[in-house]
């Protein structure tokens, strides 16, 4: 039998240093006996030479965290540039593996395309995202922003002078976008006694769900929702999917809190239903451009907290993200489906 070709994967140097020897033996250990090889992987990152055609010969492509650094989908900084032009110029590549838990830049666009599988890493911070989440609802439920403004200003202002605090028991959260951060969220709101309505592309969750509605459905239930809670995935169905239109069919009060994709919010929108007092506040983790303009009145409003897409962040990530892409390396190994393929 011909020796095996190594298998050339496109990483970055500290993630080679940090996961390259798990990623050999995991190829090792897929060979077969008589297919064992010295050498199982061709190491390529973004620093490579190209051969004298200006190609690479990449067929995995593994996008870490340090890779896209700070870049975000509408400001892409010079280490992930220089990832993407390795990618697009590699004909040979077949499958990219991103930390994240969504592939809605327009590199990935780009890449299925060309017939290439793209895969995320979607559920590795599902509870982290969904704590967050839970965080926001109690931070604004029980007005965490008005008593550290008060802190700050050094003033005493017992709640007993906000008639707007309610009991957050009963009271209902709208959950759009029910995979598996969705899902986690949910439950832990169902925990703390609130009513849920989970909002999914189809019924499927009629046998499993108590509330439940399409994203055709969903103005149905509006009037009576506290908490617009976001954690869908970008798509056209779900782009400016909250509109003026659902935030006035919102009651007076409710809040908007934000962890899926800045696109799926008018923004325009959402400032003036905050700034007229519709709304009584949101928790905002995305933006529709990213990092959000220093003149954007989202900094200044005071029932606004803003984090910096970074609702997902966890110090043991990573790891997380390294069993998921070992994982779907074993199946892009034998051709079988990926876990996660972004389609």
């Amino acid at each position: 039998m011909p020796r095996p070709q190594p298998l050339s994967v496109l990483i970055s140097d500290s993630a080679r240093e940090r996961w390259g020897a798990a990623i050999e033996q995991h190829v090792q250990k897929s060979l077969d006996a008589d297919q064992a090889a010295d050498q199982t992987v061709q190491w390529v990152s973004p620093q490579s030479s190209p051969d004298a055609g200006g190609h690479y010969p990449c067929q995995v492509a593994y996008i870490t965290r340090d890779i896209t650094g700070a870049s975000t989908k509408t400001r892409v900084l010079q280490d992930l540039q220089c990832f993407y032009e390795v990618m697009r110029a590699s004909p040979h590549l077949a499958w990219v593996h991103v930390h994240s838990a969504g592939a809605d830049r327009p590199i990935f666009a780009e890449l299925r395309q060309r017939g290439i599988k793209v895969s995320t890493s979607s559920g590795a911070n599902a509870q982290p995202v969904a704590h967050t989440a839970l965080g926001a609802v109690l931070a604004l439920g029980r007005r965490f922003p008005y008593l550290w403004a008060a802190q700050q200003a050094q003033r005493w202002a017992p709640l007993v002078e906000r008639p707007d605090v309610h009991d957050l028991t009963g009271q209902t959260a709208m959950v759009v976008g029910m995979g598996r951060i969705g899902a986690e969220i949910a439950r832990m709101l169902l925990a703390i006694g609130m009513n849920v309505v989970g909002v999914s592309r189809t019924n499927a969750l009629a046998q499993t769900w108590p509330l439940r509605c399409t994203y055709a459905d969903m103005a149905v239930h509006l009037p009576s929702t506290h908490y617009l809670i976001l954690a869908c995935p970008l798509s056209p169905l779900t782009h400016q999917l909250v509109n003026a239109h659902v935030l006035s069919s919102l009651p007076q009060g409710a809040c908007v809190i934000n962890v899926a994709r800045g696109e799926v919010v008018d923004q325009a929108a959402l400032i003036q239903a905050l700034q007229s007092g519709h709304l009584h506040g949101a928790f905002l983790d995305v933006f529709e451009t990213e990092p959000l303009d220093t003149a954007s009145p989202l900094w200044r409003l005071p029932n606004v907290i803003i984090s910096p897409h970074t609702a997902g962040h966890f110090a043991e990530h990573a790891e997380r993200v390294q069993r998921l892409f070992l994982d779907n390396l074993s199946r892009f190994l034998s051709d079988t489906p990926l876990h996660n393929e972004y389609l």
